[in-house]
C-alpha cells in the first residue's frame, strides 16, 4: 500500500489512478492518513464481504426470534439501543 500527499493526488490525479488499480493508495493531509483510493474490483469485493456479513447477522437474529431467544424491546427504548449498537460498531472499527 503506498502513502501520498493530497497535494501530490491532486498533481498526479493519472498515475494515481493507475496504481490504485494494482494497490491500495492510501492518501493523507497533514501527514494524517484521510482516504483510501482502490480498484472498482476491490471496492465491490469489499462490498460483498461486508454484504455476506451482514446477511450472517440478520439470520443469527432471526434464528434468535424464532426460537424466543429475544426481549421484547419498548419503543421508546429503541433510540438507546440504537445508540449502543452503534457505539459497538464504532469500537469494533477502531480494533481493526
Amino acid at each position: 500500500m503506498q502513502n501520498v500527499s493530497a497535494h501530490d493526488a491532486k498533481a498526479r490525479f493519472g498515475q494515481l489512478l493507475d496504481t490504485a488499480r494494482r494497490e491500495p493508495v492510501v492518501i493523507e493531509r497533514h501527514g494524517r492518513a484521510v482516504a483510501v483510493v482502490l480498484s472498482k474490483e476491490e471496492y465491490d469485493e469489499l462490498n460483498d464481504i461486508k454484504l455476506q456479513q451482514l446477511r450472517a447477522e440478520i439470520n443469527l437474529g432471526i434464528a434468535d426470534l424464532e426460537s424466543g431467544a429475544h426481549s421484547d424491546d419498548k419503543a421508546d427504548e429503541l433510540p438507546e439501543l440504537a445508540e449502543r449498537i452503534k457505539a459497538a460498531g464504532r469500537e469494533r472499527l477502531a480494533k481493526k
